[in-house]
C-alpha cells in the first residue's frame, strides 16, 4: 500500500445532500434556550470545527473569547438593551409596536456566552489576497462564525448572533487586543423550541424573499 497517495474523498451521495440541505434549513437564528448546561468539551470541539473554515491567505484571524464571567455578561446585556432602546426609537407607530414585541436576543437565558473577532493586525499569511480587499480578514471570520453555526445545530444545539451591540463597548468589557475587531457575540445553548421558518418571518416582521429576486444575469 502507497502510503504516499492522497486520502480518497468521501462520497457525498444523495441522502447526505439530502441531509445537507436538511442542515441548511434547520439552523434558525435562536433566541430562547432551556437553561440546561452546555459541556466544554462541546464548545470546544464547535471552535475546532469553526477553524477550518477557509480564511484569506490562510491567516486564520479568528479569536474566540467564551464569556462566563456574571459581572461581563450583565455588562453586555445592559449594553444590548441600551442599544436596543435607541434603535426603538428609529421606528413609529406600529412599526415601533412590532419591534418593541421581537425577542431579539437570549443573553440572559443563553448557558453559552461566545465573542468572536477578527485580528486586524495578523501577521499570518503575510498579506496575500488582502492589499485589494482587506476586509477579507472580517470576512473569513463571517465564515467561521457559519461553519459553527450548522455545526453546533447538528449536534442539536441553536445558536443566536447579536448584532444589536456597541463593537467598542464589547471589546472594552472583554478587555481584547486593540488590535481585534468584533465581528459576532453569539448565544449559545440548547432551544426551547424548533422552526423550519425564521422568527422574523413568524412575527411579521420580514418575509423571506424568492431566491430569484436576488440573482443578476450579464
Amino acid at each position: 500500500m502507497d502510503d504516499t497517495a492522497p486520502p480518497r474523498p468521501p462520497d457525498f451521495d444523495a441522502p447526505f445532500r439530502a441531509r445537507l440541505e436538511d442542515l441548511f434549513r434547520w439552523r434558525r437564528d435562536v433566541r430562547r434556550f432551556r437553561a440546561e448546561a452546555v459541556e466544554d468539551a462541546l464548545i470546544d470541539e464547535l471552535i475546532g470545527l469553526a477553524a477550518l473554515a477557509p480564511s484569506v491567505g490562510n491567516s486564520q484571524p479568528w479569536r474566540f473569547v467564551t464569556v462566563a464571567d456574571a459581572g461581563r455578561r450583565d455588562k453586555v446585556i445592559a449594553d444590548f438593551e441600551a442599544r436596543n432602546a435607541d434603535a426603538l426609537a428609529d421606528y413609529d407607530g406600529q412599526q415601533a409596536k412590532l419591534y418593541a414585541s421581537l425577542k431579539l436576543a437570549g443573553l440572559k437565558e443563553a448557558p453559552v456566552h461566545l465573542a468572536v473577532f477578527a485580528d486586524t493586525e495578523t501577521t499570518a499569511g503575510r498579506g496575500l489576497g488582502r492589499k485589494t480587499m482587506p476586509e477579507m480578514l472580517e470576512y473569513s471570520v463571517v465564515g467561521a462564525v457559519t461553519t459553527l453555526w450548522l455545526a453546533a445545530r447538528a449536534r442539536g444545539l441553536g445558536m443566536g448572533w447579536v448584532s444589536i451591540l456597541d463593537p467598542d463597548k464589547i471589546a472594552e468589557i472583554l478587555e481584547v487586543e486593540t488590535s481585534w475587531k468584533l465581528i459576532a457575540y453569539l448565544c449559545i445553548g440548547y432551544p426551547q423550541e424548533q422552526h423550519l421558518d425564521p422568527e422574523l418571518d413568524r412575527a411579521g416582521w420580514q418575509k423571506r424573499a424568492d431566491v430569484s429576486t436576488f440573482v443578476v444575469r450579464r
